[in-house]
């Protein structure tokens, strides 16, 4: 599902990432855990289109992206990779409904299938009552669970997630952990999790080492 070979990234005269190879299976739940400044949220962000490597290749679903213009980038971006932040990053003056629907507008769906989707990823979520709530009327852990509705919306192969449990007490931790678990049992994705919670890394199915911007082997 996922194929890197030898990325490499510098920020001036900081190499943050050294020559990066990793492979990743359709289905896989993998965790990257490493010290702060191992590289991990650069290697993510890389490993999600937002960032480029200076060396390197990334395949994706049979997709080389480094050969991608930046229209088909996004389009690509959009269809096959969803995103889950540590601050769930949603937009406080849409209802959790609309904010969940945006990344299906943005890949031309229609009204209609749009909300009949979002409602459906809401409920299994277990927030159709919320639904038509704003952020700033939702708890922590249902802001999470809405931003990983929003990004399960357009059916991608992969979610990654940055520190997607960061900001939750330990209830609503344990219960977003275990949901990532259900959603690959619902639908099939593929997750790489850029994480500090070793209880989280332990329940996933291979956990991949960083340190100093390597791979520890």
């Amino acid at each position: 599902m996922i194929k890197l070979r030898n990325i490499t990234k510098s920020f001036g005269a900081l190499q943050v990432l050294k020559g990066i190879d990793i492979d990743i299976e359709k289905g896989e739940i993998v965790s990257i855990v490493g010290p702060s400044g191992a590289g991990k949220t650069t290697l993510l962000q890389i490993m999600g289109t937002l960032d480029k490597a200076d060396t390197g290749s990334i395949e994706i679903d049979g997709v080389d992206v480094g050969r991608l213009s930046q229209s088909k980038l996004s389009r690509f971006r959009n269809q096959k990779i969803g995103f889950v932040f540590q601050f769930h990053q949603l937009l406080p003056e849409f209802t959790a409904l609309e904010n969940v629907m945006i990344p299906g507008f943005i890949g031309g769906m229609g009204r209609k299938e749009a909300r009949a989707r979002a409602e459906e990823l809401l409920a299994f979520m277990g927030l159709s009552e919320r639904a038509g709530h704003k952020p700033n009327e939702l708890s922590g852990g249902e802001k999470q669970r809405v931003a990983v509705a929003r990004a399960l919306m357009n059916e991608p192969a992969v979610v990654m997630a940055d520190e997607p449990s960061g900001s939750l007490d330990s209830q609503n931790k344990a219960e977003l952990h275990q949901l990532f678990f259900d959603l690959r049992e619902r639908f099939g994705q593929t997750f790489v999790i850029v994480t500090h919670d070793e209880e989280l890394a332990r329940l996933t199915d291979r956990t991949i080492h960083m340190r100093d911007g390597r791979v520890e082997e």
